[in-house]
Parts: structure tokens; sequence; C-alpha cells
């Protein structure tokens, strides 16, 4: 049934909804962005055709598709636009309030009651996206993992309500048209990277608040130590410092799990706009090249 999908819409154009939406556009699907405004959208747009060069340079993508894939693409700053997709994908700011609206809205826009919405939230219960529509046995979680076009990995979470012929649709259509890994996972905050992942993050942010070791030395310590490719306070400056605040207090919220709360430093710098490699500055400091300086 995936092969059936061929309309996709993507709600959000930042770091995430522009990869997802250019894995689909490389897909050969028909992709719609939409944002808030229409400067966002331009900005998207542009996002995509940034990654597609890059793609090009680092020689994983030949010129022409590349220019096959940003046809693709349409931006949009108006969520009616999204009325025929057969599958919407939101990737909006991981606030819940904020999601769940966007999901009654795309419940009234989408047209095809049998269209699939899914969620990209990292930690969010998809179950309370699916109450806020008419057809929470059509929504689903669809977790990809920045940089998108990069990384071979995608979650699908499923909850109570989530049809099995939609599980298996999204999972096929993530496998077999974007040629992705899946891993299923229940609804639970975190699902299965991010539970794991973050009580390690926040272990290292720990140990560097408290003057243990430099963020140098733990990041350091880790790669040269365990063969990790990327240090832990490095990998949550590529994440952003504010994504990661919030899966923890999402962790913490739902298993009240000392290990899971976001320590003062990450939530003061989060507060301060210091959200790593996005902003130029985190635990590490970047160029506007996204590299360390």
């Amino acid at each position: 049934m995936s092969g059936d999908i061929r309309r996709v819409g993507v709600v959000g154009g930042g770091q995430m909804g522009a990869g997802i939406a250019e894995v689909c556009a490389r897909a050969g699907l028909d992709t719609i962005v939409c944002e808030a405004t229409r400067p966002a959208a331009e900005a998207a747009r542009e996002r995509i055709a940034v990654s597609l060069e890059r793609a090009v340079q680092r020689g994983r993508l030949d010129r022409i598709s590349a220019r096959t894939a940003l046809e693709q693409v349409t931006v949009t700053a108006e969520l009616a636009d999204l009325a025929d997709r057969q599958l919407v994908v939101e990737a909006v700011t991981e606030n819940a309030g904020t999601k769940a609206e966007l999901f009654a809205a795309l419940d009234k826009v989408v047209a095809d009651a049998q269209a699939i919405l899914a969620t990209n939230t990292s930690s969010l219960p998809v179950m309370r996206l699916g109450m806020a529509t008419g057809r929470a046995d059509r929504v689903i979680g669809l977790h990809f993992f920045n940089p998108v076009p990069v990384l071979p990995l995608a979650e699908v979470v499923t909850t109570l309500h989530t049809s099995a012929e939609t599980a298996t649709t999204v999972h096929d259509f993530a496998t077999r048209t974007l040629g992705k890994t899946v891993i299923r996972s229940t609804d639970r905050a975190g699902f299965v990277v991010n539970a794991l992942l973050i009580p390690y993050l926040l272990s290292a942010i720990r140990m560097a608040e408290s003057g243990f070791a430099s963020v140098a030395d733990i990041d350091r310590g880790m790669e040269l130590g365990c063969a990790h490719p990327m240090g832990p306070l490095r990998l949550a400056d590529l994440i952003g410092l504010d994504t990661v605040a919030s899966i923890a207090e999402s962790l913490y919220e739902e298993f009240k799990e000392p290990l899971y709360a976001p320590p003062p430093l990450l939530q003061r710098m989060a507060e301060a706009g210091l959200l790593g490699r996005k902003t130029g500055r985190g635990f590490h400091v970047y160029d506007r090249g996204g590299e360390t300086r």
C-alpha cells in the first residue's frame, strides 16, 4: 500500500521538516511543505536546496537527481493546500498543545478520510495527537533522525488506536519508498532511541556542570574510549539543546525517574538561546558552516 502514497505534506520547514521533505522529494513524491508564513516557507525551500547541493558536492547525489528532487517540492503558508495529501507528516515545534491544535486542524483540512496523519515528535505521546482528531486509527508516529537525508533510521510508533493497516502502510512507506530502516515502538515517551540516548546526554551535561571534567575531555573520552563518532555534548548541540530539554521533560513527566530530569545548566542554556549548532553556540562554538571553532 505504501506504493499508493504519492502525495505527501510536511508541516514545518525547519531542520527536521526540510529533511523529511527532501527524502520524500528524492523518492519522487509530490511534496508540499507548509510553514506559518510565506517567508518561512521560502526559507524551507532554500534549506532543502542547500542540502541537495551539499549532497551533490559530497558525491552522494548527482546534479540531475538533485534538480529533479527540488522540482518535486512546493512550499506554502496555507494549511488548506494540504487537502489532497495522502500522508501528512507534522514536524513543528516540540510542544504538545501546538501539535494537538495542528492535528485537529489537519483532520478538518485533509479531505481523504483514509489519509494518514503522522507526527515526527521525538518524545510526546502520539495518542494525545490522535485523540485531537476524528481519525485516531489513522494517526501514527513516524520519527526520523537528524540529518534526515543521511541517517538511515526511522521509528514507527503505534498508539492503542492506530490500526494495523496504518502501521503496515507507514512501515512499508518508510522502508520501500524512502529506503529507511525501521524499528517499531509502542507509544511511550522517548520511544526506543531517545529513551536510551537522553539519560546518557543528561549524564554528560551533569558531569560538565559539576566540573568533574571539561566539555572537551567528556567528548574526547567517549569518542576515543568508546569509539563513538561524536561525543555526548557535541551530539546534544547537534540535536539542539532546546530539543534535548523538551525530550527530557517529557520523559520525566511520564516516568518520574530522576535520571530523566533536565539539569539546571541545560535549562539555563535553553532559556539563553544557546541551543547548539543551529544558533552557533552551545557546549561548543560553531562557525556558519556548522563546524566547531
